[in-house]
C-alpha cells in the first residue's frame, strides 16, 4: 500500500515565490505611479510634442504652408548666423558664471569652514542672493545698482572721487559683463554650500598630523584639501551648468538680449515670439535639451562617484 502525500502549492510552500514577490513589488510601486503619471504628464508630453514639431514647416504667419520638414529646422538652427552667435554666448556666459562662483564659493566657504562668533549667521546671510527670485534679482541689479543716474555704482564713484567722478552706463558699456556679474552674485552661494558641504567631510586627523609635521597652511590646501574638494568642485560646476546655461531671466531683464548678449533661451523667445517660427524655435530647444543631457549624464556620474568615496 502507497501513500500518496499532497506537494504544497509554489506560494504556500515558497512565501518568496514570483507570484507573492511580484505582489509585494507592486504594493511598494503603487504609492509612486501618481507621482511618475504626473512627471511624465508635465516633463515628457510637451517634450514629445516640441521634438514633434521640431520636423515641421510650421511659421503662424503661414499658415498654409505647413508641413513635415525632415531635418530642415535643425539645419537652420546650427547655420543660423544669429544662432551661432547665441551659442557661442552662452558658452561663455555659462563658463564665465561657473569657473567665476566657483573660486568665489571655495574662498567664502574656506572662511566659513573656520570657527568664530556667530559663523551659523554669517551663513545664513551668504545664501541669501541664492533664496531671492531671479526677476527681481535681476531688477535689483539694473535699477539700483547699475542705473547711470541713482544707481548705487556711480553714487559710490561720486562718493569717493567727488561730482566731477565719471558716471558710466554700466549696461551700455560692458552689457555681458553685466549680466555675468549678477548671475555671479546669485549663484556664489550655491557653490559655496556645496563645498561647505564638503569641507565638513575632510579627514582632520590627517591634517592635525601634517600640521604637526611642519606643513603650512598652503601646503595643507595644495596638497589635502582641494584634493578632497576635488569631486565637490566637479558637481557644484556641472550643476551650475545645468541651470546656467538655461538662464533666461538675467539675460531677458538686464539687458533685453541686445548688445550681444542674447544667449540660446532668449534666442529661442525671439524666435517662438517675435518670428512665430514654432518649428525652428522647437528645434532650438531640442539642442538645448540635448546640450543640458548630456551635461547631466556628467553630473549623475560625478553624484555617483561621490557616493562611492564616501562609502569608502
Amino acid at each position: 500500500m502507497t501513500t500518496t502525500v499532497a506537494r504544497p502549492s509554489t506560494i504556500e510552500a515558497d512565501p518568496g515565490g514570483t507570484p507573492l514577490r511580484r505582489a509585494g513589488n507592486w504594493a511598494r510601486r503603487a504609492p509612486l505611479l501618481p507621482a511618475l503619471i504626473f512627471m511624465i504628464i508635465v516633463t515628457q508630453l510637451p517634450f514629445v510634442g516640441t521634438l514633434v514639431i521640431s520636423f515641421m514647416n510650421w511659421n503662424a504667419y503661414y499658415p498654409d504652408e505647413r508641413g513635415f520638414a525632415g531635418i530642415d529646422n535643425f539645419v537652420r538652427v546650427l547655420t543660423d548666423v544669429n544662432t551661432r552667435d547665441s551659442i557661442i554666448t552662452t558658452i561663455v556666459l555659462t563658463a564665465s558664471v561657473v569657473l567665476i562662483s566657483l573660486l568665489l564659493g571655495m574662498l567664502i566657504a574656506l572662511l566659513l569652514d573656520r570657527t568664530f562668533l556667530g559663523r551659523g549667521v554669517v551663513r545664513t546671510l551668504m545664501i541669501t542672493p541664492f533664496l531671492v527670485v531671479p526677476v527681481a534679482a535681476a531688477l535689483v541689479w539694473k535699477h539700483a545698482l547699475y542705473n547711470p543716474e541713482y544707481g548705487l555704482l556711480n553714487g559710490l564713484l561720486t562718493g569717493i572721487f567727488g561730482g566731477g567722478a565719471i558716471q558710466p552706463d554700466w549696461i551700455s558699456t560692458m552689457p555681458l559683463t553685466s549680466v555675468v556679474i549678477a548671475l555671479v552674485w546669485q549663484w556664489t552661494p550655491f557653490m559655496m554650500l556645496i563645498l561647505l558641504a564638503g569641507l565638513q567631510g575632510k579627514p582632520l586627523d590627517v591634517i592635525e598630523a601634517a600640521q604637526i609635521d611642519g606643513c603650512s597652511n598652503w601646503q595643507i590646501f595644495r596638497h589635502m584639501t582641494f584634493p578632497h574638494l576635488r569631486q565637490y568642485l566637479e558637481l557644484g560646476g556641472l550643476l551650475g551648468s545645468i541651470y546656467i546655461v538655461q538662464n533666461f531671466d538675467a539675460v531677458f531683464t538686464i539687458t533685453s538680449g541686445g548688445l550681444g548678449t542674447a544667449n540660446l533661451p532668449y534666442t529661442i523667445y525671439q524666435t517662438f515670439y517675435n518670428a512665430q517660427d514654432y518649428g525652428r524655435a522647437s528645434a532650438a530647444g531640442v539642442v538645448v535639451v540635448i546640450g543640458t543631457i548630456l551635461i547631466a549624464t556628467f553630473a549623475l556620474r560625478t553624484v555617483s562617484s561621490l557616493f562611492k568615496e564616501e562609502a569608502r
